[in-house]
């Protein structure tokens, strides 16, 4: 019998491996980051404090989504501020500059002053004209569940209903919806971001204030309710996030606006923590996920916060 000669015959086949050896070696696909800030009213300033160690060291974020006061910096991040020039706008806030006390059944404040202030800190209002993917995420009263706002329309009164904080903000009506604090349903919006077309999560959860032993006030009491609420869902979106940074602010009372500049600061230290766990994303693209870890508020010397 007659051996079978199996080498292929030139020609063709000598043109196609060739080719193959030179193509140039397919490149892994750009890591995308999505940001996903939480709630904590004044004290979710610290999240200004986080985008600016982002903003310092290169960082690409490539979608960002918000609930309560975390809608309102991912909106004005997304709209393309940087953090110092949310950090500006901050430092000058008190409450009065988004809300109004009123007399109503459904709660001690309405919120149409942050129409004004949103419209100052803003550089556009609509969502198809956001620099980059935005996510916001208020409560559906009547079914329980979140609704995250994206893609095209307002963005003006879906972050007011992010921040009607129940029994504090009177609720939203719009869009057929009564809608309230996104907080209530999803204390940090990192499930949202896998829609909007990222593969790693950095989640900001703003620590529950400490020594809550006083319950001598309405708010207080349901203040202390959302504190247990929270702690029950927290397996939630940790499950959706691969970081995640808790500035130290557990401290500072739920409006300690004129404690801004700590809160930036705590927010900033805090995201230094995480960095080289975030850089070793953009290095090796490729490398495997791994249980989300905690990273908080460090000493950072103040040289290594401004490189």
């Amino acid at each position: 019998m007659n051996a079978v000669d199996t080498k292929p015959a030139s020609g063709w086949w000598t043109s196609v491996t060739d080719w193959i050896r030179s193509a140039p070696t397919m490149k892994p696909r750009e890591r995308r980051i999505g940001l996903a800030l939480g709630g904590g009213f004044a004290r979710g300033i610290a999240h200004i404090g986080v985008l600016r160690a982002l903003e310092k060291n290169n960082i690409p974020i490539h979608a960002i989504t918000g609930v309560s006061s975390g809608a309102i910096v991912a909106a004005a991040f997304a709209s393309g501020s940087s953090a110092d020039e949310i950090q500006r706008v901050a430092l000058a806030t008190k409450f009065r500059d988004v809300a109004r006390w009123t007399v109503s059944l459904m709660g001690l404040a309405g919120s149409d002053r942050m129409i004004g202030f949103l419209g100052r800190l803003l550089k556009t209002t609509r969502f198809e004209e956001m620099r980059m993917p935005l996510g916001i995420v208020a409560t559906d009263l009547l079914r329980g569940t979140p609704v995250t706002f994206h893609s095209k329309g307002d963005v003006v009164n879906p972050i007011r209903a992010s921040c009607a904080y129940p029994g504090l903000f009177l609720p939203m009506r719009y869009q057929g919806r009564m809608l309230v604090d996104g907080f209530v349903s999803m204390e940090v919006p990192s499930a949202p971001l896998m829609q909007l077309g990222v593969d790693r999560v950095i989640s900001v959860a703003i620590p529950n204030q400490d020594g809550a032993t006083d319950f001598g006030n309405m708010f207080s009491v349901v203040n202390r309710c959302f504190q247990l609420m929270s702690a029950r869902s927290e397996d939630g979106w940790r499950r959706c996030s691969n970081a995640v940074i808790k500035p130290a602010v557990a401290d500072l009372s739920w409006d300690s606006f004129a404690s801004a500049d700590r809160l930036i600061q705590l927010g900033e230290e805090a995201a230094f923590a995480a960095l080289p766990v975030i850089r070793k994303w953009l290095s090796d693209p490729a490398g495997s996920t791994s249980q989300a870890a905690d990273f908080k508020t460090a000493s950072v010397p103040a040289e290594a916060r401004s490189s």
